[in-house]
């Protein structure tokens, strides 16, 4: 028998559960729960025989005429197992303990049957009917809201009493394990001093930042290509490329490649999880982290002077761990699945070592699995994929936002001590110039932008050399001036700029991120004799050197007789500054590949003169031109490099402008991207929407939209009533980087309605501007905002379509005065549980996701006209008569849960789409009687699910010749489509799209499909022998060339 037969008699065993239950923390005792006791009783005894005979009947139904069960015996057997069930009243158990015992425990518990009046065959059906309403007992029990929150209690405290006899145990017979418990609480004590505070430009080395407060939880994205337009209106109210809060990002991941730009906070979030895991107190969408030991390994240390990478056993040591771990530790701690690995920086390892380092890795990932691995890196550190075949997630950092500038620049003021009115006036200053705001985009340069703003009184230079300038100047001349210090050793400004660029010089051409002490210094001795001592006052290049580690801001030693810069940035500013001095053109151009050299690259050209800059460019433009696998990334650098020439030769600007234009237009979002970070030269290259394909338009407001200043806003307009939907909205999403009265003025106010473009919400700043917009019907918000704040925003705007993803949402009554609503997507609501203040709106369509609390969709009957309901992961929905199942639906979504599709035919006859298994999900194959009924729907044309169901539709025992068009999701490499052609021979439209790695599939097998007109690939999944499927067109998304 089917769950959609046994529930809803369940069901009318227990009382509905009552407002105000989710206070109570304790076990509900079960004879408190049922319907047929007490004074309020809603079910009598002889109700309770009617139900039984119905399950009876039910059963009787299921075995079919031939096979009934007990014939003759049926009254009996009803009377007694009315009986065994009429005892959950007298049970002296909670619901929990129920639980804990299980279905076949508890029946024996409950059965009451008197075996001596009822025959074998009736004893056994009395059995099994009672096993199979346990199954479903427990099953009600655990689906109560207040279920989880008093397994957990009780969880906890059978914790704490076992912890406690544990402890008593092992005091009295202390093992191996109690030494490693003990160690363990050093080491978490030991990470938490260590990574537990940051010393964060422009405020005292004496004053380090506490952890917590220094902590901002950037944003992320996710590493691969951005999705096309097919996949993000797939994806169910999800903007493609949607930012996340790290964290958030992060959440159940296992293995993640971290990208990020030099300052970008990828080393702040190591130290954070660090802390936050051995603290073990990790935010709740860190919760796999809870009870892990994190390992904290820097690349630049472990690689030090060409040093083997280590092995678990030498972890500690190679760190500078202080604490010795107690024989074969570490190895019993990856072993058991327990450690948080944290590899931080493979962008510091040389180029030539890294695939090394990736073996290192594969190496620790097969011997040792089940850990937690983050990985971080430059962006162009290391290829797209990279770990792909190690199952490595890739996530990149994004630019911080408007807001996030905001809050840094006040946290910043306040742990220096400063007024919220400097504050204030900085953060007035940042958003009213753009130069400030395009250099305002990680905390390394907002720190420097606070720090400097301080200490010259409000005056900030233009540019980034101006600046990094400035910020040199500050830590090495004014700020031991305006403090009075005096150690006996004195520098002017420009001797200590010429022994750090001979430190920073000599790191960078050996391809290290730190040196021995006793190489600094002796670097330092080398350079003293030719210096005028008149300005350098000290006996010793031991003493040089100790001024330049205490006094400059710049130096630190992360370990004993070791060196490095404290920011990688300066460490690349100076070395651009010794090689335009040694006039060391070769050597960067030699090297200008690698992803090491590119910021040193870009502020040579700042620091040479105009013939300098000219000379450089013209070689990289020529080494671009004779290295093939080199010439896109130099010729895009060498255009790069345009925005720090101020000055330079007309002819050498032009033929740089013309190998960058070779390059046009950008066809995907990485291309954008790179062409993006190129600056403003950017935008007098990129073509207008005339001759463009729908990809190669979207890419060019993508890398428009990147370069992210108010100059791009001509650009964007010359694309603001283009064709397709997708195109506006990427140019919908991209408002909130702009200065938005300007945006709304110049892009928005002429902006094609045409395919329901959604304007993309993500922070209050953008929700208080879009507030004074005209009206726009078709919105999403994804931040976090409640509902008074989203009815102060939204109360005049005549909202067509709406899409929420709002972590604070705790109900939906707010919608209600949404009169005009047709479309609603609900995602990410952790505290939404009622549906029905949705009921009075004219909706046409509904999709959820992630309402863990929904669980009664029943409400939704009054929904007269909703024709498309999509339920998917992350809900409370195991049977489909959990839906409305009179309302009128044409267009259904059901989760992985529903595996019983059998009442489909009979609950939406017009049914004419259905989607199975969201892609989030893990699909269990819905029974071939399910699938049949598929078959017998008249209306049913088109199908989604996941390409791991194709073989439980080809083995069904039915052909779906209906079936017209098909939507593949997570399919594999190398899946083979045969199976489509034998499941489907009506199909006219095929889609696939990969999961979380590529695909290649080969479309030969689809030549089998005589009326297939158009096959599309989607995002990451290329198709082959697409040559053999001439009877359709086949399109595919372009493949990236740079």
């Amino acid at each position: 028998m089917g769950s959609a037969a046994i529930t809803p008699l369940v069901r009318k065993l227990f009382r509905k559960e009552q407002p105000g239950a989710g206070l109570v923390a304790e076990p509900v005792r079960i004879g408190s729960l049922v319907s047929f006791r007490g004074e309020k009783r809603a079910l009598t005894v002889d109700d309770l025989e009617k139900l039984v005979w119905r399950l009876l009947e039910r059963a009787v139904a299921a075995a079919g005429p031939h096979d009934t069960p007990a014939p003759g015996e049926h009254e009996a057997v009803v009377r007694s197992l009315a009986l065994s069930l009429y005892r959950l009243g007298d049970l002296e158990m909670d619901d929990v303990q129920a639980v804990a015992l299980g279905p076949e425990k508890l029946a024996a518990t409950l059965s009451a049957r008197p075996h001596d009046l009822l025959s074998e065959d009736a004893d056994q059906l009395h059995d099994q009917l009672l096993q199979v309403a346990c199954l479903h007992i427990i099953d009600f029990f655990t689906r109560r809201s207040t279920f989880v929150a008093r397994t957990l209690v009780e969880e906890a405290r059978q914790t704490r009493r076992l912890v406690e006899a544990i402890d008593s145990l092992t005091q009295r017979f202390p093992t191996r394990y109690t030494e490693d418990a003990g160690f363990e609480e050093r080491y978490r004590r030991h990470l938490v001093q260590r990574h537990g505070r940051l010393t964060v430009f422009g405020i005292e080395v004496d004053d380090d930042w506490p952890l917590d407060d220094a902590y901002l939880s950037l944003e992320a994205v996710d590493g691969k290509t951005q999705r096309t337009d097919t996949e993000a209106s797939a994806d169910h109210g999800r903007p493609a490329d949607r930012p996340e809060r790290a964290e958030q990002a992060l959440a159940g991941r296992e293995r993640v490649l971290l990208r990020g730009v030099a300052g970008a906070g990828k080393t702040t979030l190591v130290q954070w999880l660090a802390v936050t895991t051995a603290e073990r107190r990790p935010s709740r969408d860190l919760a796999h982290l809870f009870g892990r030991v994190p390992f904290v390994l820097p690349l630049r240390s472990l690689t030090r002077a060409g040093r083997e990478l280590p092995t678990p056993s030498d972890f500690l040591t190679a760190v500078g761990c202080p604490h010795t771990a107690p024989s074969g530790w570490a190895e019993r701690v990856l072993t058991a699945g327990r450690a948080l690995l944290l590899v931080d920086g493979i962008d510091e390892v040389p180029e030539s070592q890294r695939d090394g380092t990736r073996r290192w890795l594969r190496d620790l990932l097969r011997e040792f699995p089940g850990n937690v691995w983050l990985v971080t890196a430059r962006p162009s550190a290391v290829r797209e994929n990279w770990l792909g075949a190690d199952e490595f997630h890739e996530l990149s950092l994004t630019p911080m936002n408007g807001e996030d500038v905001t809050t840094f620049i006040n946290r910043w003021h306040a742990a220096a001590g400063n007024a919220q009115e400097e504050a204030d006036r900085l953060i007035a200053t940042v958003r009213s110039r753009q130069d400030l705001s395009r250099l305002a985009t990680n905390p390394l340069m907002c720190a420097l932008i606070c720090a400097l703003h301080r200490t010259s009184r409000g005056f900030l230079p233009r540019g980034r050399e101006e600046l990094y300038e400035a910020g040199l100047r500050m830590l090495l001349e004014r700020r031991d001036l305006q403090r009075s210090i005096d150690d006996g050793v004195q520098m002017d400004y420009r001797s200590q700029v010429l022994l750090l660029e001979r430190l920073a010089y000599w790191l960078i051409r050996n391809g290290h991120s730190q040196m021995d002490r006793e190489d600094a210094i002796a670097l330092i001795d080398q350079t003293l004799p030719a210096m005028n001592r008149a300005v350098v006052t000290a006996s010793s290049a031991e003493e040089v050197y100790r001024r330049l580690l205490t006094r400059s801001g710049l130096l630190r030693e992360p370990a004993e007789g070791v060196v490095d810069f404290v920011h990688r940035t300066f460490q690349d500013y100076l070395a651009a500054r010794a090689v335009i001095e040694h006039r060391d053109f070769s050597l960067l151009v030699r090297n200008a590949h690698l992803d090491q050299w590119e910021d040193v690259v870009r502020m040579a050209v700042a620091h040479g003169r105009p013939h300098e800059r000219g000379r450089l460019l013209t070689q990289l433009l020529r080494r671009g031109d004779k290295v093939g696998r080199h010439r896109v990334r130099l010729h895009l650098l060498a255009a790069a490099c345009l925005e720090h020439a101020t000055e330079l030769d007309p002819e050498v600007r032009q033929e740089v402008e013309l190998r960058a234009a070779a390059l046009l237009p950008p066809r995907t979002y990485s291309e954008a991207k790179a062409l993006a970070e190129v600056g403003h030269v950017t935008l007098e290259l990129l073509p207008g929407p005339e001759g463009l394909t729908e990809h190669e338009a979207a890419a060019v407001v993508c890398a428009a939209a990147l370069v992210g200043t108010d100059t791009a806003l001509p650009k964007l307009a010359e694309y603001r009533d283009h064709p397709s939907p997708n195109v506006r909205n990427v140019i919908l999403g991209e408002w909130g980087e702009f200065d938005h009265a300007r945006y709304q003025k110049a892009i928005l106010s002429g902006l094609s309605l045409e395919g329901r473009p959604h304007l993309l919400v993500r922070t209050h700043t953008e929700l208080a501007a879009f507030s004074h917009f005209p009206p726009h019907p078709y919105v999403a918000l994804f931040g976090p905002f409640t509902g008074p704040e989203i009815t102060r925003a939204l109360c005049d705007k005549n909202i067509e379509e709406l899409s929420l993803s709002c972590e604070r949402l705790t109900h939906l009554d707010f919608l209600q005065a949404y009169r005009h609503l047709g479309r609603l997507s609900l995602i990410d609501g952790p505290m939404v549980a009622d549906l029905s203040p949705v009921v009075e709106l004219p909706l046409r369509e509904l999709l959820l996701r992630q309402l863990p609390r929904m669980s009664d969709y029943h409400c939704l009957n009054a929904l007269t006209g909703l024709r498309k309901l999509f339920v998917g992961d992350g809900m409370t929905c195991r049977d489909l008569d959990a839906l409305p199942t009179t309302a009128p639906l044409e267009d259904l979504g059901v989760p992985s849960t529903v595996t019983d599709l059998t009442p489909l035919r009979e609950f939406w006859p017009a049914l004419t789409t259905l989607r199975l298994n969201d892609p989030d999900e893990v699909p269990l194959p819905p029974p071939p009687s399910g699938l049949r009924t598929l078959a017998d729907m008249p209306s049913l044309s088109t199908l989604a699910f996941s390409a791991r169901l194709v073989g439980a539709f080809a083995t069904a025992g039915a052909a779906f010749p209906r079936i017209e068009s098909l939507r593949l999701v997570d399919v594999e490499d190398g899946h083979d489509l045969a199976e489509v052609v034998a499941a489907f021979p009506g199909l006219r439209e095929l889609a696939l799209a990969a999961g979380e790695r590529p695909a290649t599939v080969d479309a030969a097998p689809l030549h089998g499909i005589g009326t297939l007109r158009s096959v599309e690939a989607l995002g990451t999944v290329r198709l082959v022998s697409t040559e053999r499927v001439s009877q359709a067109s086949v399109r595919q998304p372009p493949e990236s060339r740079y």
